[in-house]
């Protein structure tokens, strides 16, 4: 098989996975932030298991390491936005959000690479801005901070993904992903003591409940350590533009099982679909939009 063909259904196997991971934090009742502490926990275990931290110490240069270490800073604040997006307003919310990684993208991806910015990318990306115009008006005002953090959320994951994509080459994808997500963990691990000083409320639910193991497993080892390394495989061959409009289906995929599992449809009016339809037409024309710029 092609490698840019297999790369592309590895990251749409990777999205699939991606939009399960919504559904997942809805169901488990913990807080954001210790529900990623947990998250990055379990699975920067799961690599321990496939990839020598030893060796890969002493084999990378020192810069990398502390480089992918800030990145996986980045991925931490990326989930605590999103968790904290889903808690304060739902998943069909936060899912949607995300599709502005796209634009954020067309920004950052030419300041990062060092590229040509390309005013497709840029024209497409603030066709998404009506669309979330309707999404916001279209919402309970007790649910905007929500929105607004699952921007944010959106932005973070436009910037690890582009700095993903500039230093994928120096390390295989497991590895990358062990060393972002163990700095992920040690960052939560710094930030838990402080949070818990202001919540103190919060201590009793540190740890999950019976029910919220199962789902932490399936978040940390299929929806993170196969996805996480599935997209950053993907990384490889294709840009980081393309792999974040392909990540724009994540919000379909999502969406679809917060219809049929939680029942968001009922939140929610079809002013706020207009605009999902909106966002999710300009992920869908922009294949044709790059082929027809580029026989020009």
């Amino acid at each position: 098989m092609h490698p840019e063909r297999r790369a592309y259904i590895e990251l749409h196997i990777a999205v699939l996975l991606f939009g399960v991971t919504a559904i997942l934090g809805d169901l488990i009742q913990l807080s954001a932030l210790v529900l990623v502490w947990w998250r990055v926990l379990l699975t920067s275990l799961s690599l321990l298991l496939l990839v020598r931290l030893g060796s890969l110490l002493r084999r990378l240069p020192r810069a990398a390491i502390l480089r992918y270490m800030g990145i996986g800073v980045i991925v931490a604040l990326h989930w605590l936005a999103f968790y904290g997006a889903i808690k304060l307003a739902n998943a069909s919310i936060a899912l949607v959000c995300m599709a502005l990684t796209s634009f954020f993208t067309s920004l950052l991806e030419p300041l990062i690479m060092r590229q040509r910015l390309r005013w497709y990318q840029l024209a497409l990306g603030l066709l998404m801005v009506p669309g979330m115009a309707l999404i916001v008006n279209s919402t309970e005002l007790s649910m905007h901070n929500g929105i607004w953090t699952g921007i944010a959320a959106a932005f973070l994951a436009a910037l690890f993904s582009t700095l993903n994509k500039r230093f994928v080459s120096q390390a295989n994808p497991m590895e990358i992903t062990l060393l972002e997500l163990g700095s992920a963990w040690l960052f939560l691990s710094l930030v838990l003591p402080f949070y818990h000083r202001m919540l103190p409320q919060g201590l009793d639910r540190f740890w999950p409940a019976p029910s919220d193991w199962l789902w932490l497993a399936l978040l940390a080892f299929l929806c993170t350590t196969l996805a996480y390394v599935l997209a950053l495989r993907a990384l490889r061959y294709l840009s980081a533009f393309v792999s974040n409009l392909t990540i724009n289906l994540e919000p379909v995929y999502g969406i679809v099982l917060a219809w049929l599992l939680l029942g968001d449809n009922k939140e929610l009016s079809p002013t706020f679909y207009a605009g999902v339809a909106l966002i999710l037409a300009v992920v869908f024309v922009y294949p044709t939009v790059e082929r027809w710029v580029t026989k020009k």
